[in-house]
C-alpha cells in the first residue's frame, strides 16, 4: 500500500497508528512475585467491600540511570536565516554519559492542595574529582577535573547510600511523617542486599528506622522511576546543551529541581493503576498503561489520595496464589 493510500485509511478512520514497546519477558516465578508485590500493597485496615492501596508515604524509590551530553540526533527549530547546530563526537558509540542515583517519595499537599513536600530526596551523580595531568589551553595541569565512575559495583552504591541517600532523607523528612521508611530498590547486581550490616547500622540514625526492600524481578513498571519520572526529567535535561560533565550534572540538577511536583505525585497514582491491571493479567505485564485524568480530577478537586480495587478481583488474585502454592 502506498503512503499515501495508508494516510487516507488512518485518517477515515479505517486504520490507526500504533507504537509498540518492548516489555521485560517473565517467568511463571516472576508473575508469581509481582501479584504477591500488587496484593502486599494493599491497605489491610481498608474495608473488604472497598479494599484500597497504602498510600505510600512511607516509600522512597530509587533507581539508576545513564544521562547523556547530547542525543545522536536531536530535532531543532530555526529561524530562517539561522545556521543549523554544528555538533561533533569522536565516535557516536562513546557520547559522554553520566550516571545518577535518583531518589524521590511521595509529595505531600494539604486539604487545599498547597504543598507541603515536594517529594525531591535527589539526584547523586557517580563522579569524581581528579587533578589534570597536563596543560592544556582549557586549563592548567593539577586543575580540578570531574570524571565519570564507569562502573558502579556494590561498593560504591553501598557508599551513595550511606554518604549521600541516607542524610538527603534524614534531612528533607517531613517531620510530621512516620520515621519508619521503606527504600525501594530494583534487583540490579550492583545492588546491596537487604541485610547488608554496614547498611544496616547507618539507618538507625537521629530515630529513624530505615529499611531496604526489592521491587519484584524483572518489573520496572513497579518503581515510579521507570514508570514515568526519568523520562520526564530527562526531556527537561535535554533543552540544555552541556558541553562536558560539569554541565551536564548541573543540567539534570536543574531538571530535577524544575520538574513539577504534581508530575511526581501523578506517577505514584499511576503505580497504583498499574497494579490493579497487573492483578487482572495474573502477575502479567500485557497492559495497556491506565489513564484517569489526573490534571482534571485535580481541578475539580476530586483526585483520589489512593486507588481502590475491586474486591472481587482481589479475592480472585490471592485464590490464584493459593492455586499455585498447592500445585
Amino acid at each position: 500500500m502506498s503512503k499515501t493510500s495508508l494516510h487516507r485509511r488512518v485518517k477515515e478512520g479505517s486504520l490507526k497508528s500504533h507504537s509498540n514497546a518492548i516489555k521485560p519477558m517473565l517467568t511463571e516465578e516472576n508473575r508469581k512475585v509481582r501479584l504477591q508485590f500488587c496484593i502486599s500493597m494493599i491497605d489491610s485496615s481498608s474495608p473488604h467491600n472497598n479494599p484500597c492501596f497504602i498510600d505510600m508515604y512511607d516509600r522512597v524509590h530509587i533507581d539508576e540511570k545513564w544521562f547523556f551530553l547530547s542525543r545522536t540526533s536531536q530535532k531543532y527549530y530555526l529561524l530562517p536565516e539561522e545556521d543549523e547546530p554544528y555538533r561533533t563526537c569522536k565516535s557516536k558509540k562513546f557520547i559522554t554519559k553520566v550516571m545518577f542515583l535518583c531518589a524521590v517519595a511521595r509529595p505531600r499537599f494539604d486539604l487545599e492542595r498547597n504543598e507541603m513536600f515536594d517529594g525531591k530526596i535527589g539526584m547523586f551523580p557517580f563522579v569524581y574529582k581528579e587533578p589534570a595531568k597536563r596543560r592544556s589551553k582549557n586549563r592548567e595541569a593539577g586543575t580540578l577535573e570531574t570524571k565519570p565512575i564507569e562502573s558502579v559495583n556494590k561498593e560504591v552504591t553501598r557508599k551513595w547510600l550511606i554518604d549521600y541517600v541516607l542524610p538527603a532523607i534524614r534531612a528533607k523528612w517531613p517531620p510530621s511523617s512516620s520515621k519508619t521508611i521503606y527504600i525501594q530498590q530494583d534487583n540490579a547486581r550492583p545492588h546491596i542486599s537487604m541485610n547488608d550490616v554496614e547498611f544496616l547500622e547507618a539507618t538507625k540514625k537521629d530515630g529513624f528506622d530505615i529499611h531496604l526492600t526489592c521491587q519484584p524481578p524483572n518489573s520496572p513498571d513497579m518503581n515510579v522511576l521507570d514508570l514515568g519520572f526519568f523520562r520526564a526529567l530527562q526531556s527537561l535535561q535535554h533543552q540544555e546543551a552541556p558541553r562536558n560533565v560539569d554541565e551536564l550534572v548541573a543540567a539534570t540538577h536543574k531538571a530535577f529541581n524544575e520538574i513539577s511536583v504534581e508530575s511526581l505525585s501523578n506517577v505514584f497514582l499511576t503505580l497504583q493503576l498499574c497494579m490493579v491491571e497487573v492483578m487482572k493479567k495474573f502477575g502479567g505485564n500485557n497492559y495497556k498503561l491506565p489513564h484517569i485524568n489526573k490534571q482534571k480530577l485535580a481541578r475539580e478537586g476530586l483526585l483520589p489520595t489512593t486507588i481502590s480495587c475491586d474486591p472481587e478481583l482481589l479475592i480472585e488474585a490471592i485464590s490464584s496464589l493459593q492455586q499455585e502454592s498447592i500445585e
